[in-house]
């Protein structure tokens, strides 16, 4: 499976893994090899660690608790205790391994440092000036958050790729009916 990287931030683009939430809910995180898959595209580390049924549902606990957390940032509500102490648990994980070779750096790591890279990001955005400009994608079945960074703070979509380009599409087909002789 091949995932969407556009948000600049691994914790958010690791959020909608379950996608259009509370429309089909759909999952891309459905075996134990598709988090190794993401954890590897992503660049966190170049090789797929080993992740079981547990792991699995520990990184779903763990998606499931910062998507929580990053609501609450936006919608300005106070985060759930149980949801900030699985992140700051995750957060004080092992990170992975860096080693400069000839051919460059690599990264190699556990399950246990990948999820340790996305809650610290996570916290990071709680304390970096993004969670100011942190916003919905104004799609109606997408629930990704982005980091606007628009001039102007105008920016709607998380992506004009998607969700900005089927915005202009259906605009441009009701200014066609309505100009429509």
């Amino acid at each position: 499976m091949r995932f969407e990287f556009i948000a600049d931030r691994p914790v958010l683009d690791f959020l909608p893994t379950l996608a259009e939430r509370g429309h089909t809910d759909v999952e891309q995180l459905t075996a134990p090899q598709d988090f190794a898959d993401w954890a590897v595209q992503t660049g966190i580390v170049e090789q797929p660690p080993h992740v079981d049924d547990a792991a699995l549902r520990q990184a779903k606990d763990l998606r499931e608790a910062m998507f929580r957390l990053v609501r609450a940032l936006i919608d300005g509500t106070d985060a759930a205790p149980a949801d900030r102490e699985l992140v700051n648990d995750a957060a004080a994980g092992p990170l992975p391994e860096l080693r400069l070779d000839v051919d460059g750096v690599h990264r190699t790591g556990h399950t246990d440092a990948v999820l340790t890279v996305l809650a610290r990001d996570c916290l990071e955005l709680h304390a970096s000036d993004d969670r100011h400009a942190l916003r919905w994608c104004a799609d109606e079945h997408c629930t990704r958050a982005f980091v606007d960074r628009s001039r102007g703070s105008r920016r709607r979509w998380c992506g004009m790729r998607g969700c900005g380009d089927r915005a202009k599409a259906a605009a441009y087909r009701r200014r066609r009916r309505t100009s429509a002789p």
